[in-house]
């Protein structure tokens, strides 16, 4: 007997009533294109896209944006026209609180088995999906077929999956860190001021005191250094969690924002593009903070 697939617009029912923000997805699977009104991000963008606007267009407008949990929404006169013609259907990983490690060929599947810890696996066409409980942003091409989906991007709903779904580790967290050889050029260029460093002045709430503080940099920003030829985005990102950890329970001040700006000067003295230091050092003291909540 052959077996009728789901009716797609019933799956995202369904997703939807578990609290999982659904869209539909058109031929290619993608999501549906703008109405004439938003073409363009003509109407602002929505309230909950990294530049808030004002657009509530009732339509499928804005991709992952319009992925929603209200079954009004799904089954109104607006999305009827888009769910007729979908062919799959899509799901906002960072609105479910998840992230997924989409894993595009054989290759990434054997080094995720070497390197990050099981979790609920989904098969795609190609690979596998890898979903953690956590969120975070969003990244592609972290490392040859491995993305990352969570805020703000969507993923394919493939099916319930296999095994139990773990926390997000700080593994995935630090793919988000792009590395980069880090073999450092004769003079490299960076916005970091320059002789910016911690003091007591600027940290006239930390509870620990000057000496804690400055050994515990200056050994994270020897191991950062250290790494000149590989790694020292990963090795700031580390850094910058451990740090902010010891000062979760200080009433602050606690000048992180000078201990900030030595970890990045510190990963772009040995090559690592400024940027990538930046975001490897904010990701890295949002883990730490979390993890010592």
């Amino acid at each position: 007997m052959t077996q009728i697939p789901p009716c797609p617009q019933h799956t995202a029912l369904r997703l939807a009533a578990s609290g999982v923000p659904v869209l539909p997805l058109r031929r290619g699977k993608v999501p549906f294109g703008n109405c004439r009104t938003c073409a363009g991000n003509a109407c602002g963008g929505r309230p909950n896209m990294k530049s808030a606007g004002p657009c509530r267009c009732p339509g499928v407008c804005h991709a992952w944006a319009a992925a929603t949990t209200d079954p009004a929404v799904i089954v109104s006169p607006e999305w009827a026209g888009a769910w007729r013609q979908a062919v799959c259907v899509g799901y906002h990983p960072g609105g479910a609180g998840l992230t997924v490690v989409d894993l595009d060929n054989a290759d990434a599947i054997a080094w995720a088995r070497t390197t990050l810890p099981a979790t609920h696996t989904v098969p795609t066409t190609r690979g596998e999906h890898w979903i953690y409980r956590g969120a975070m942003t969003s990244h592609n091409a972290v490392r040859p077929g491995v993305d990352i989906k969570s805020a703000m991007s969507y993923a394919r709903w493939l099916g319930p999956g296999t095994g139990t779904m773990t926390t997000l580790p700080d593994a995935v967290r630090a793919l988000a860190v792009k590395e980069e050889a880090t073999h450092a050029p004769e003079e490299v260029a960076s916005s970091v001021p320059q002789g910016t460093s911690w003091d007591r002045s600027v940290a006239t709430g930390c509870r620990h005191t000057d000496r804690y503080v400055r050994a515990g940099l200056e050994r994270g920003l020897a191991l950062i250094t250290a790494r000149t030829e590989s790694g020292a985005g990963s090795q700031a990102f580390g850094v910058a969690r451990f740090l902010a950890a010891q000062h979760t329970r200080c009433p602050g001040p606690c000048g992180l924002d000078a201990i900030a700006a030595q970890i990045v000067a510190a990963a772009v003295s040995v090559g690592v593009p400024e940027p990538y230091a930046q975001r490897a050092v904010a990701n890295g003291f949002t883990t730490g903070k979390e993890h010592a909540a």
